[in-house]
């Protein structure tokens, strides 16, 4: 029985052992950024029955135990980094080995832009998400991609294709009075290109009638000159309350006032197409921007959607994983979107180091989806998720492991004696 009993305490010595290089492992990653803490468990092998009695049994030791990965959640720490980002709740950022083509999980957000604006891990694995079409639309329903961000370039001018103006006429106006507003749009060149709008109470006098102009700078023009070029004209009507009648709002929705600018002197163009802009002045519910009381004219709000050409400031990661490029103009634009992956039985994951895992025969199907969605955490941008080991209970581990090996190795000691003193039995 001395041979089973060495063999038994070798076995506590190797899981002990085991243990104590699980413990070392979770403390060497105290400070490793997404890193879950891995816990052992144990299990004992088959006992054997001796004189084939079930009551008569001898157990023959432990097995190698068993390591899993606790995907508790770790606690969210701001970062500086601009695509930094870190997952509140269940799920995986989504990566992709290049060399490989494999796709693996990770909780580490520590994301880069590399030289060619590949968004990217520390390791240099592709960042998987959705990229963003021409106009800032996002499809996540389609199938994910690897991400790329804008380094550095001037974004292009946008040119204006429609303004709106919020104004008050004054009824009390003399004749022969005018009102007006500047309005600074851009060309397709990104220069400004101011339109000025001017009312006037109509000629002879009639309730609630004006008329309006609408001007460009004569040196724009291609005919050059010194007579402001004429963009639109036309007449106003308001009701006994205020309320613009002329031109009626029609659709819905409201329909503008279409101005036709011409082709400027540098070949510059405004509008879409090219020499239309449109004049909203109609809310979207049909309400008028427009209104004649007996209070002095005057401008409220004017808004136009032209933007000059700018330069690129800065990239980062937002809410829900959406990255963001900000532009001099204080432009925003959507540039893409982080995809997150999660699996139904996590523990079955395998560590494949670089704080990355992959799926196991044992893992149940990957799906992808948008943050927040199907079960997913949210995505903090600016943020990185600490390691969720427990120095406290660490060191209690390592303690309780310790204890075990000792005690294992004075039953090998025990039974080496035993068999030292069946062999002095002989002599």
């Amino acid at each position: 029985m001395s041979n089973i009993s060495i063999s038994t305490a070798l076995s506590g010595l190797n899981a002990a052992s085991t243990a104590i290089s699980v413990v070392g492992n979770n403390l060497a990653n105290l400070n490793t950024t997404g890193y879950k803490n891995v816990a052992v468990s144990f299990e004992d092998m088959v006992s054997q029955y001796t004189y084939g009695s079930p009551n008569k049994q001898v157990g023959l030791g432990v097995n190698t135990p068993n390591t899993t990965s606790q995907f508790s959640q770790g606690a969210l720490q701001g970062s500086s980094g601009p695509f930094d980002a870190a997952i509140n709740g269940n799920g995986f950022f989504v990566v992709k080995d290049p060399a490989t083509n494999q796709t693996l999980l990770t909780r580490d957000g520590s994301f880069q832009s590399d030289l060619k604006g590949n968004l990217v891990t520390a390791n240099g694995l592709a960042v998987q998400g959705w990229q963003a079409a021409a106009d800032g639309t996002i499809n996540a329903g389609g199938p994910v991609t690897g991400l790329t961000v804008p380094v550095g370039g001037t974004y292009p001018p946008v040119p204006t294709t429609s303004f709106s103006l919020a104004a008050n006429l004054n009824a009390a106006a003399a004749a022969g009075s005018t009102f007006t507003q500047q309005i600074q749009a851009v060309d397709s060149l990104g220069n400004s290109v101011p339109l000025t709008v001017t009312f006037s109470p109509a000629t002879p006098a009639v309730a609630g009638s004006w008329t309006y102009t609408v001007t460009m700078p004569a040196a724009l023009g291609s005919a050059g000159g010194t007579t402001p070029v004429s963009v639109g004209t036309g007449a106003l009507a308001f009701d006994a309350n205020g309320n613009l009648t002329t031109p009626a709002p029609g659709g819905p929705p409201p329909v503008p006032i279409a101005l036709t600018i011409p082709t400027l002197a540098d070949g510059a163009t405004i509008g879409s197409p090219a020499g239309t802009i449109n004049w909203s002045v109609y809310n979207p519910d049909g309400t008028t921007k427009l209104t004649q009381f007996a209070a002095p004219s005057a401008a409220s709000v004017n808004t136009q959607d032209g933007q000059p050409a700018s330069e690129l400031t800065g990239v980062g990661i937002g809410a829900d994983g959406k990255i963001q490029a900000t532009y001099s103009n204080g432009l925003q634009k959507l540039v893409g979107q982080l995809a997150l992956g999660s699996v139904q039985n996590p523990q079955s994951l395998l560590s494949v180091s670089n704080n990355n895992f992959a799926l196991s025969g044992g893992s149940s199907a990957l799906t992808i989806g948008e943050s927040g969605t199907g079960g997913r955490g949210l995505i903090q941008g600016q943020s990185l998720e600490s390691s969720t080991v427990d120095v406290a209970t660490q060191f209690s581990n390592l303690l309780v492991f310790q204890r075990s090996y000792q005690a294992n190795s004075r039953v090998i000691t025990a039974s080496d004696e035993l068999v030292q003193d069946t062999m002095a039995l002989i002599k």
